[in-house]
């Protein structure tokens, strides 16, 4: 069997690392089996749906390296949800309801008060078609219902294992709202079963959507997917994330120089029972993914993790990757590799290597203690003109220490501080060549 996946994200906003997860799993499974990866846009509500989250998250996952195989519009398949809601009606499985939102608020709460659960009493039933005309004539517009069967739903969930809800304890779920509006649990109902969607990972607070989707493509006909749902993200410290993800978007994290691998290799593996690492490529994320290994318990994300593997990443490239960044910032041709092999063991992120070139380029504001005033005024007499090579360091370090008598860190950190405003950094003979300006102490 071909497996298709999709990731279906309304564009109502930038997606997180939320959006992210469920995306991603979804697409390691099609890429490992060699299937397809749907990107489908929830997009039915017409007035929060902008084109400029659209153009963001595909943006966001093309920088990701999740490229999919074709995009879908809900807000393009009108006419089919209408072809799958006659069809619904026909067979009885759809019904009209007219309570407003405060007689369904004073519903739930009597129930809620007798110590039974909010369930939906499907008092629309009992409406004759004259109580329905009536009801439109006093200008309430009927929303659509889908009848469950009253039956325990069961599937074996990829994550969670096997599940079993009682359709009793659940509302028959609203589909179409009374503007016409179609409901997400209408809509990927009836996208899952046209597209051949062959397995789907979300996130488990979908579990009760799950099973009154599996009765309505089961009513359309079709068969449900194999189902997966992945736990739900904390914060470091177990707290509820959920309020927090809106600064947790995509692109905010690539603006704080957040390397894609990083962010893919942690987002893989996490909330798994297998230890997080960073990939050297798509082909081996791709390769290392097994859907088995996670679990159910909630998952504690915190996005300072990232920065480790964005360290880890940036300092492992090799000149060519870097090349063009590294031509942009001014630095010479003729230096650009030298600068690359100095400068990347001291950053995190690219963004890091800006802050070297100044230094190279305009020369550090010196970092000098009251006590090494003589001696640092002392050895800059000593230092010979330049250009200064990879030997300068240590023959400079060798005459100072001849005329001073200091030696060790009491020779070596006040020079460094005196050139550089740095107490670590590169090796200071590798720096030497780099530095354009002598300070002035």
């Amino acid at each position: 069997m071909s497996v298709t996946t999709r990731f279906a994200p309304s564009p109502t906003g930038w997606i997180h690392v939320g959006n992210l997860r469920t995306a991603l799993m979804n697409f390691l499974i099609a890429r490992k089996t060699g299937g397809q990866f749907i990107l489908r846009l929830d997009d039915t509500d017409q007035e929060r749906s902008k084109e400029e989250y659209v153009d963001g998250l595909k943006e966001d996952l093309t920088w990701l390296g999740l490229h999919w195989d074709r995009v879908e519009r809900q807000s393009l398949r009108m006419e089919r949800y209408a072809e799958a809601a006659d069809q619904l009606r026909a067979a009885g499985r759809f019904y009209e309801c007219f309570e407003s939102a405060v007689e369904l608020d004073l519903k739930r709460k009597k129930l809620l008060n007798m110590g039974r659960p909010p369930v939906y009493d499907r008092s629309a039933l009992k409406l004759t078609e004259a109580e329905k005309t009536a009801l439109r004539a006093e200008g309430r517009a009927g929303y659509w219902r889908f009848r469950l069967d009253i039956e325990r739903i069961e599937w074996a969930d990829g994550i969670i294992g096997d599940i079993s809800i009682d359709a009793g304890s659940v509302s028959d779920p609203v589909l179409i709202k009374a503007d016409g509006q179609v409901l997400y649990t209408f809509a990927s109902s009836v996208d899952d079963v046209d597209m051949g969607v062959t397995h789907i990972v979300r996130g488990a607070d979908h579990v009760t959507n799950t099973a009154t989707q599996i009765q309505i493509m089961q009513a359309l006909g079709g068969v449900p997917p194999t189902f997966a749902h992945h736990s739900l993200l904390t914060g470091p410290g177990g707290e509820e994330l959920s309020k927090r993800l809106g600064t947790l978007s995509l692109r905010d994290l690539r603006a704080k120089g957040v390397e894609p691998m990083a962010l893919l290799s942690l987002m893989a593996r996490l909330g798994s029972s297998r230890p997080v690492e960073l990939a050297g490529s798509m082909e081996e994320l791709i390769a290392g993914f097994d859907i088995a290994t996670f679990g159910a318990a909630p998952t504690k994300f915190d996005a300072e993790d990232l920065f480790p593997l964005t360290r880890h990443h940036v300092q492992g490239l090799p000149f060519a990757a870097v090349q063009a960044r590294i031509a942009a910032l001014g630095v010479p041709a003729e230096m650009a590799e030298a600068f690359w092999a100095v400068a990347k063991g001291n950053i995190t992120v690219l963004a890091d290597l800006e802050g070297w070139w100044q230094l190279f380029r305009d020369g550090a504001t010196p970092a000098i203690d009251e006590a090494d005033r003589a001696f640092v005024a002392e050895a800059m007499a000593l230092l010979p003109p330049q250009p200064w090579t990879t030997a300068t360091w240590g023959e400079w370090t060798a005459a100072v220490k001849a005329a001073t008598g200091r030696k060790g860190k009491d020779l070596f950190r006040p020079l460094r501080r005196a050139l550089t405003g740095r107490d670590a950094g590169p090796e200071m003979a590798d720096v030497m060549p780099l530095l354009r300006k002598v300070p002035t102490v």
